[in-house]
């Protein structure tokens, strides 16, 4: 990590983190994503919402877009295939018409209009996939087979998970030099739980913290393969027949980094927890008489908070008890 003297005078993007990435900026790609805001909750002291819904494409996967596109612009690559429920491909897209590349994004047949319609406006070419989250998968790695394409995975990529950490890096500027003690996350196939995990054991090695904060892990109850994994003891996904649930975004029956989640989540310890869609919706409409309009996928960890499910614990001294990420705007969704 760079020094507090040499991030004051950098741009507040995640590129300011440039020593702990992958990968320089590359010119003429960004589009300012990072540095989002850290909101109280009003009558919730300890608590806090980073809004990330308000990165330029309307969702936290801006920040593993950013670098898996400056990846792909170093390597040359002329075509780009990604799977996406909407947001990741959505992120995916933007960038990649912003550095020249063209781009095929395979999603589910039910992704919300307002994704189908972002993605198209972007340029990219989509293919709606019918049958489950996995069959969209399936298909685009069968279409990345072709020569020439890049397979621009946010689940594959360790790419991505190098830009997702920077939300922890974020939160740790924004917080003095310090994590809370609890990261409320939502997960479907955990790249923000292992971009956060990898973020926080980086601070640690480097002496930055003095511990890892715990990962309580949210998933929607009509699609929980890795809570009803945790709680059962087991070390890989649970195997479960997804559900429909308003939670489009983590509704992944087979998160295909599973075995890493469970075991990031435990090395903290932590947990995963499950929320209904009825506790979803009620959150995301408190969000809201709040000002804070997110997509219902982004209420289910203050769903998980607010209901008392996440049961977080106390944290001693002044530090913030719990973080939870707003990650993916309500602009993008009809709910």
């Amino acid at each position: 990590m760079p020094d507090t003297a040499t991030l004051n005078d950098r741009p507040p993007t995640l590129w300011r983190y440039t020593e702990a990435l992958p990968l320089s900026e590359p010119p003429d790609l960004s589009m300012g994503e990072g540095m989002t805001p850290l909101l109280g909750i009003p009558g919730q002291p300890g608590l806090a919402l980073k809004a990330d819904y308000l990165m330029p494409t309307g969702s936290f996967k801006d920040r593993g877009a950013a670098l898996l596109v400056a990846l792909a612009r170093e390597l040359n690559v002329t075509r780009m295939v990604a799977d996406s429920s909407g947001n990741a491909g959505a992120a995916i897209a933007a960038y990649a018409t912003r550095a020249g590349i063209a781009c095929d994004v395979y999603v589910p047949a039910a992704t919300s209009t307002g994704k189908l319609a972002q993605l198209l406006a972007y340029g990219a070419t989509v293919h709606r996939i019918e049958g489950s989250r996995e069959d969209t998968a399936a298909a685009a790695a069968t279409a990345a087979d072709k020569p020439g394409t890049f397979y621009a995975s946010h689940v594959y990529n360790p790419f991505f998970l190098h830009g997702t950490k920077t939300y922890v890096f974020e939160l740790w500027e924004q917080l003095g030099g310090q994590l809370p003690g609890t990261l409320v996350l939502p997960v479907g196939n955990g790249t923000l739980v292992l971009g956060a995990y990898l973020g926080c054991t980086e601070l640690l090695e480097q002496r930055l913290i003095d511990r890892l904060p715990v990962i309580v892990a949210v998933q929607a109850a009509a699609c929980a393969p890795l809570a009803r994994a945790f709680n059962d003891g087991f070390t890989a996904p649970a195997s479960v027949t997804a559900e429909a649930t308003i939670a489009e975004g983590i509704a992944i029956a087979a998160p295909a980094r599973g075995y890493q989640v469970l075991a990031a989540v435990r090395e903290t310890a932590g947990k995963l927890v499950t929320v209904t869609d009825d506790q979803i919706r009620a959150a995301h409409k408190a969000l809201a008489r709040d000002g804070l309009y997110v997509e219902p996928t982004a209420a289910a960890s203050w769903a998980a908070v607010s209901t008392g499910v996440a049961d977080i614990p106390a944290t001693p001294g002044p530090r913030l008890r719990a973080v939870v990420p707003l990650c993916g705007s309500g602009l993008k969704s009809a709910h």
